[in-house]
């Protein structure tokens, strides 16, 4: 007799049924001679119950045993209207253990309070838990809609090679030795960038993927050194097409997993508005709380901090909150200032008609009634304020607007508000290599207007590009693609790659262009990403099987680890001990 139902599947009408499950032991209780059993599978629960009379085998039995269960659908006297099984029960004929468990070093349970790291170390027992098994069903879920709806839009998916060829485009590669090709590397792809372009010019006017991206950076809670996103290209289109699709599939994904409707198109914010605003690229919409520059208020002012910023003609900018900080907030939002290349942070109190605070002593009547003013500010409010060149203050005051946000839990997990971010610069100032390097990647369109001088005005030039941003996440990015040869070179000219690295890199890419290129465009969503939002994960990793922790290591594999000397030999490779 093989498996009958599944553990979350029996209800009142089956009641008299003789039925087989199979699962683990999630808890045990003895009332007397009767034991009862809550078989776990991850469709559900099902209460088993028996008699010490019937088997006994019940005693032998602990949490996280895998069994087999043959017996009788029986009403429930106490029910459980929480379970989709809480009407019934199973009365035991027969109790088979399939595999015994050890004590597990955490509870297979929602909510535990154990290290990651330790979680890590067992995912296997960590995927047991509810809320870790739905996010994997989540996900699943989520690929099966964007494959049926680009389906429905006639992409073609292709798979696109993992082992490729090292190209500057942005962060480190992974490389991989050749063995059978002496001294030479292959690099893990960053995105399969250059090969779906080639696609369009191949012909494959639509193409998708939802494919393994590698990048060798730092980590955070939004970043793995292995990522998924969905990869897409359109021939004969432009940025307006690629949103069109993207959008309409991102409505789907949160109408069908979510039940919300998002009827109205997005909206479109600048890059300069959403740095003014919100001081950072990927803005949080679920709260207000804008960020406004201060300069015309504080003129003439008198507060010690400000006054010689004023002189520098540096940008003062703040951001004020209609609640009252404690000492021990303020003291936070001080280290998220210091975090963001501030030394300090000014701050004032507004309540009962009262000022209080570090800089309240020094602000004359005219600030004051400017600043209740131009930040709508009526019984109550914290302010805080400091400058710094301007794209250094907007990205602090930016962390400070999200870090207030979380100490008032102003954004609501279930809610998700999707904009568009435009007009993004085409380059951006490399410290390290004190040069303009792509924003985007060398391959972005500038936008019309850019187009006779970008290689000459960089700090003016617009890209072709867009992100899409939700709840405060960039969750896909994409542009208009160079398909000019000439175009291109003048790009390459602009990051000052040399002719060397031109050809030594994408000569084999830049090469398809004499051939007939249409002109095309593309976007990919970051799905690690997507998931963590639509399960209210605190980080990806919870949404990724299994995941590197915030180091890149794998603490159940222990990976990256060390090699044997002889294969390292076998691939011409040598270890600096």
């Amino acid at each position: 007799m093989k498996r009958t139902h599944t553990c979350g599947e029996l209800n009142i009408s089956n009641i008299g049924q003789k039925v087989l499950l199979q699962g683990w032991v999630k808890k045990i209780r003895k009332m007397g001679a009767m034991t009862f059993i809550d078989l776990r599978d991850r469709y559900g629960i099902t209460q088993i119950i028996a008699s010490d009379k019937e088997t006994s085998i019940l005693n032998d039995i602990k949490t996280e045993f895998v069994v087999e269960v043959i017996g009788i659908v029986v009403e429930r006297k106490s029910k459980n209207l929480e379970l989709t099984t809480g009407e019934i029960e199973i009365q035991v004929e027969n109790i088979l253990v399939i595999n015994k468990s050890e004590l597990t070093p955490f509870q297979i349970e929602d909510k535990i309070d154990t290290l990651e790291d330790t979680r890590l170390s067992y995912r296997y027992l960590d995927l047991r838990r509810p809320e870790m098994t739905n996010n994997l069903l989540i996900r699943s879920k989520m690929n099966s809609i964007i494959r049926r709806y680009l389906e429905d839009q006639k992409f073609v998916e292709v798979e696109t090679p993992i082992l490729g060829k090292s190209t500057p485009e942005g962060a480190r590669d992974f490389l991989v030795p050749s063995r059978t090709n002496k001294n030479k590397f292959y690099a893990l792809p960053q995105s399969p960038q250059l090969f779906k372009q080639l696609l369009m010019i191949s012909g494959i006017d639509r193409y998708f993927q939802i494919v393994r991206c590698f990048r060798d950076e730092d980590l955070r809670i939004d970043r793995q050194p292995e990522f998924t996103q969905l990869d897409m290209e359109m021939s004969f289109a432009t940025n307006e097409d690629v949103m069109e699709i993207i959008e309409n599939l991102i409505k789907k994904i949160l109408k069908d997993l979510k039940n919300v409707d998002i009827i109205e198109p997005l909206i479109r914010l600048p890059y300069k508005e959403a740095i003014a605003n919100y001081g950072v690229d990927k803005p949080d919409l679920r709260y207000d709380l804008l960020i406004k520059d201060l300069n015309e208020v504080f003129a003439n002012t008198e507060i010690k901090m400000l006054k010689p910023l004023v002189k520098q003609n540096l940008s003062i900018r703040g951001v004020m909150i209609d609640e009252i900080l404690t000492k021990k907030q303020i003291l936070e939002i001080e280290e998220t200032a210091k975090q963001n290349h501030l030394k300090s942070i000014g701050f004032a109190k507004f309540e009962n008609d009262t000022w209080s605070g570090s800089i309240a002593s020094q602000l004359n009547e005219k600030e004051k009634k400017e600043l209740l003013t131009i930040f709508n500010i009526k019984d109550k409010g914290t302010l805080f304020v400091n400058g710094d060149k301007y794209k250094t203050i907007s990205q602090a005051m930016g962390a400070i607007r999200i870090n207030l946000a979380k100490i008032f839990n102003l954004a609501n997990v279930t809610d998700f508000k999707l904009l568009w971010v435009v007009d993004f610069p085409l380059f951006e100032w490399s410290e390290d290599d004190n040069r303009f390097v792509a924003a985007h990647h060398p391959f972005t369109m500038p936008k019309q207007e850019s187009l006779k001088d970008f290689d000459t005005n960089k700090e003016q030039a617009l890209a072709n590009s867009y992100d899409l941003v939700m709840n405060g996440f960039e969750i896909g990015g994409g542009s208009q693609r160079i398909t000019n040869f000439d175009l291109q070179k003048r790009m390459f000219d602009a990051i000052e790659l040399s002719k060397e690295e031109i050809v030594n890199n994408f000569d084999w890419f830049m090469n398809a262009y004499k051939y007939g290129a249409p002109y095309h465009s593309g976007l990919a969503l970051g799905l690690d990403r997507i998931g963590m939002l639509l399960t209210g994960a605190y980080s990806i990793r919870d949404v990724i099987a299994f995941p590197k922790n915030s180091s890149g290591i794998d603490p159940m594999s222990n990976a990256p680890d060390f090699v044997n000397d002889s294969l390292l030999e076998q691939l011409n490779v040598k270890t600096i001990k």
